[in-house]
């Protein structure tokens, strides 16, 4: 039954490193699940859907415990008071708007102009529809969840995976070195760039200052998630946020 398996759901955004954190906590031995399933979670149904999609690519590990996914669009909704009674740990997650918004570009514009979010007004637009859905959601939740800044993958991976494993009440320590999987890389299953394929966190920031972002988008951007993550971290039992010296803090 998949009630035998606790779910873990990060909810995030594109381009907000969750397909690294995906490949680190699906290569622990509790977990099954790394990529992007585009599954909704309405009712209790859909976790035998997830587990169903699952296993159409992936085998389960032997005395696993949790089944991941992540949510990174308003189109896949999670009702987690219709789930039934597997236990759930929600993890919610933003990067700020700018370096999100390039890469969005950038990623999009190469399949080319007319892919959805090539223009830097699409891309600004889904940012900020996702992070005031983000917001709505979390205020609306009757279960606790935690939060952390995206970008602690690159300025203290250490003390992110270290939270990371009490969260989830792992036996054993999240790494920063990863599996690679049949659907690493692959397009539609998260981040097809090469450095998801070094099996490690590559603590390098990509470089997308080709991409011009007009200033009022971004200045609406940054408004939005600035109120938005204030509203998140408020309702969270608990958040890992990045200090002004560059590393963790509570």
């Amino acid at each position: 039954m998949p009630e035998h398996f606790a779910r873990i759901f990060l909810l995030s955004h594109m381009r907000a490193y969750t397909s690294l954190a995906g490949h680190i906590l699906g290569s622990h031995p509790a977990i099954n699940g790394y990529f992007e399933l585009h599954l909704g979670y309405e009712n209790a149904a859909a976790l035998e859907r997830q587990l169903e999609v699952y296993r159409a690519y992936e085998t389960l590990k032997p005395d696993s415990r949790y089944l991941f996914d992540k949510l990174l669009h308003n189109d896949y909704p999670l009702d987690v008071e219709r789930l039934g009674t597997a236990a759930i740990k929600i993890l919610v997650a933003l990067l700020e708007p700018e370096q999100t918004i390039r890469s969005i570009v950038d990623l999009f514009a190469r399949k080319g102009t007319d892919a959805r979010y090539a223009s830097p007004a699409a891309a600004a637009g889904y940012y900020i529809e996702r992070l005031e859905w983000l917001a709505a959601f979390c205020a609306s939740l009757t279960r606790p969840y935690t939060y952390y800044d995206a970008a602690l993958f690159l300025a203290d991976p250490e003390a992110l995976l270290e939270r990371l494993a009490r969260w989830l009440e792992l036996d054993t320590p999240l790494q920063a070195q990863y599996q690679i999987f049949s659907q690493t890389g692959r397009p539609g299953r998260g981040d097809s760039s090469p450095l998801i394929h070094s099996g490690r966190i590559e603590r390098v920031r990509a470089d997308y200052s080709h991409v011009h972002v007009p200033e009022a988008a971004l200045g609406r951007a940054r408004a939005v998630y600035a109120a938005c993550r204030a509203r998140i971290i408020a309702h969270a039992a608990d958040a890992l946020v990045l200090g002004e010296n560059g590393s963790a803090r509570r």
